[in-house]
């Protein structure tokens, strides 16, 4: 894998200040890559960026305006953006009869109406230049469905989507739009279910974010002719 030519771009990474986006973020990083970072945790987001130096925005990504100040803030501070791994995101699963809908539709705002933002801001951007890489943090769950998790599969079907006519739509130039689609990765994003999931699907082998980065530089590491639009990882147990 071929990962000179990434030494000194500039990419932006949301929800990185935990699980995947910081796995990613620190990988980045070490392949030489400026980062601007955006997370909702201060403190949290001002250690990571003191430790991979890069430029931090705390925010909130449901709001309007964050895709479009991230961009600003890569411009100003680098005068370039070459990639956007878009992966902030929330789950909400649970029966008919007790999952909250207001924290369903919460998900919604997070995992499409921002993720959208970010999607198309970007791209956009990138069009204008003539390059660029968009990455959509997706889930297994983007392409098929268990009980209980339909509303999060949804957001994540809707994510794929879009990536899928985005890819098209910019197909014959030098800007790509890929999906990773990870199984049950080992973040936070479980920690107050009453039951793991690696007990509850019986995975005692999950993903590390780590696992997930790897993969992501794997992508960006292609060859201009070659394209990605979507990656599984999924853990080695894993009979989803």
């Amino acid at each position: 894998m071929d990962t000179n030519g990434l030494s000194g771009q500039v990419a932006v990474v949301t929800g990185a200040s935990s699980g995947i986006g910081l796995a990613v973020a620190r990988q980045l990083h070490t392949l030489g890559l400026r980062l601007v970072l955006t997370a909702r945790s201060e403190d949290r987001l001002s250690r990571v960026c003191s430790e991979l130096g890069a430029e931090r925005m705390v925010a909130d990504i449901t709001d309007r305006d964050v895709p479009e100040r991230l961009l600003a803030v890569a411009l100003a501070r680098f005068a370039r953006c070459d990639v956007v791994i878009n992966n902030a995101g929330a789950i909400e699963v649970g029966p008919i009869g007790s999952i909250d809908i207001d924290k369903v539709c919460a998900m919604v705002r997070v995992n499409v109406e921002a993720a959208y933002r970010v999607a198309y801001t970007f791209i956009r951007h990138f069009l204008r230049q003539g390059y660029g890489h968009v990455i959509n943090v997706s889930s297994v769950l983007g392409t098929k469905v268990r009980p209980t998790a339909g509303a999060y599969a949804g957001t994540k079907f809707a994510l794929e989507a879009l990536s899928e006519a985005l890819r098209m739509e910019v197909a014959g130039t030098q800007v790509s739009v890929t999906c990773i689609e990870p199984g049950l990765v080992l973040t936070e994003l479980h920690r107050d279910w009453p039951v793991h999931p690696t007990a509850g699907m019986n995975i005692p082998h999950p993903l590390m974010p780590e696992d997930i980065a790897r993969c992501v530089s794997f992508v960006l590491a292609q060859p201009r002719h070659v394209k990605i639009p979507r990656l599984m990882i999924v853990p080695a147990e894993h009979q989803i």
